[in-house]
């Protein structure tokens, strides 16, 4: 299916929009003080090891320390190689490390040696490298590992493995050919390998050229890191992943894309410099973008945006989805809405089924929503009919780049599913908590804030003998005491034989108040 890339690029912030059909499927944002973090290297330093856990937190300068598993070291090479006046560089072949190779020519999967636990690997003060897996996500630190790797546009270097693999998206029957044509161009002076490489989807009908170089940029990368690790101390950015805009070229540019325009004419120079030097094929496509609308303008991007903000999804033929996001899971509801069908019943639910499948997976895309995902279609009788909307839910998921697992309908009429999380979502990136409510999504009404703070006074009356009770609130719950609520204030009043004054305060939520003792 054919796209276009609209880049909308600012001092602050970089956009960046990915358009099928005329229809906005994704959205990346990157914003200058906020940069993401996977990919980088750092030089780490031992924090703390926790032996029950098998992990130990690094601290790696950001504000909360990050985590690394025993499952994300190289095995045995922190503890032969650790030194407490260095940081551990694991060599690139490592007897020790416990390896299986797929018959399908895939990555070589590193296994820790399970006799060797954490605490007899790694030591607190010890400086290791070490590259970001996950960012930070809630309060939660980044997720690290010590096997480094560092992509290129064609190919991924492992500088700590001798393996040659091959993606599992290239077809099974070139996956050998490119692998030994990859080791043929791979293999230093002496015929031995340096360093492992993992073929990407896009180097399928790479030149042998193209391969080349792209070797020599990711080698002449891993020594920079090397040489800097040994001369920077602990706590200390060694290599930084690409811009956004770089990430875009290197990962969302393909045979289907039609064009990418940007919006500065200055960062337009530099990423035609960057194609031009990595990924020249995509140099024609780059384009200059210099009309008076604004560049999300044209396809209503903005908007799209702001609906993707909001629970409600509205379907054109008037159904709607309703999507709660939560710490644990995400869940979407299925509803008809105002579409009562041509037909029936069963006609009515399975037409709207059908285009929530659609939307449904366009929405994962564009909110980038991960983890656990339930979807609670509406009920349908016919098998036929659930049949037909789960397979067109996972063709449409199908399109989608990140990798998603989908079960059956269950015993409750419930589709379970799975999307790998690799970074914020779109909602925690550009909304937050709401101050009134606490992101629960209601607050207490006014005549329950009214009561709240009678049963409060009640409270300080027994334990203060002021001279008087002043309440201080929002203007609602003021002026709800001075109306319906006149005669339980005038109550309590006599009550506890004190007089209680109302002052209403324009900067208070609802839920805000305070009592004063005079």
């Amino acid at each position: 299916m054919s796209q276009d890339i609209l880049i909308n690029w600012s001092p602050q912030e970089t956009r960046v929009a990915v358009v099928e059909q005329g229809a906005v499927q994704e959205v990346h944002l990157e914003r200058t003080l906020e940069r993401g973090l996977v990919g980088n290297i750092y030089l780490g330093k031992v924090s703390r090891v926790l032996p029950g856990m098998q992990s130990a937190f690094i601290d790696i300068g950001l504000d909360r320390a990050a985590f690394l598993h025993v499952a994300d070291l190289m095995p045995n090479i922190a503890a032969k190689h650790a030194t407490p006046r260095g940081p551990v560089v694991p060599p690139a072949s490592e007897p020790d490390a416990a390896a299986s190779v797929p018959a399908n020519g895939g990555a070589r999967l590193l296994t820790p040696n399970p006799v060797l636990p954490i605490e007899r690997q790694i030591f607190e003060g010890q400086a290791l490298m070490v590259q970001v897996l996950k960012d930070p996500i809630g309060t939660k630190g980044a997720r690290l590992t010590a096997q480094i790797s560092i992509a290129g546009r064609l190919l991924v270097f492992l500088p700590q493995d001798n393996h040659i693999g091959v993606s599992q998206k290239i077809p099974p029957a070139q996956r050998e050919a490119l692998r030994q044509r990859l080791v043929r161009l791979t293999a230093t002076g002496d015929g031995s390998p340096a360093g492992g490489f993992i073929l990407r989807t896009n180097a399928e009908d790479a030149t042998d050229e193209e391969l080349v170089d792209d070797t020599a940029y990711l080698r002449k990368t891993w020594l920079r890191i090397k040489e800097a690790a040994t001369r920077q101390p602990p706590a200390t950015l060694l290599h930084e992943d690409l811009n956004l805009m770089q990430r875009v070229l290197r990962d969302l540019v393909g045979a289907d894309t039609q064009s990418i325009r940007i919006d500065s004419r200055e960062q337009h120079g530099l990423l035609t410099g960057f194609a031009a030097e990595f990924m020249p094929d995509t140099v024609a496509k780059l384009q200059h973008y210099s009309g008076e609308r604004p560049i999300f303008d044209l396809f209503n991007i903005d908007e799209d945006i702001v609906r993707a903000l909001s629970r409600r999804v509205d379907l054109k033929s008037g159904g709607y989805l309703v999507i709660d996001q939560t710490e644990a899971l995400t869940t979407v509801d299925v509803n008809t809405g105002g579409f009562v069908g041509a037909r029936n019943f069963d006609d009515t639910v399975f037409r709207t089924n059908l285009e929530a499948a659609q939307a449904i997976a366009r929405q994962l895309r564009l909110r980038n929503l991960g983890g656990i995902v339930i979807v609670d279609f509406i009920d349908m009788v016919r098998d036929d009919h659930r049949e037909a909307v789960l397979t067109e839910f996972r063709k449409q998921l199908a399109r989608d780049r990140v990798k998603t697992m989908t079960g059956g309908f269950s015993q409750l009429g419930l589709v379970e599913m799975t999307r790998k999380r690799t970074r914020e979502s779109l909602a925690h990136m550009l909304s937050e908590p709401c101050e009134a409510c606490s992101g629960r999504g209601v607050m207490k009404t006014a005549r329950s804030v009214c009561y709240d703070i009678l049963r409060e006074i009640l409270r300080e009356a027994r334990a203060f003998n002021p001279r008087e009770f002043r309440v201080v609130g929002s203007p609602k719950v003021v002026e709800l005491f001075l109306d319906e609520e006149r005669a339980h204030l005038a109550g309590l009043s006599d009550f506890i034989g004190k007089p209680i004054s109302l002052q209403s305060e324009s900067s208070m939520t609802q839920e805000q108040y305070d009592i004063v003792l005079l």
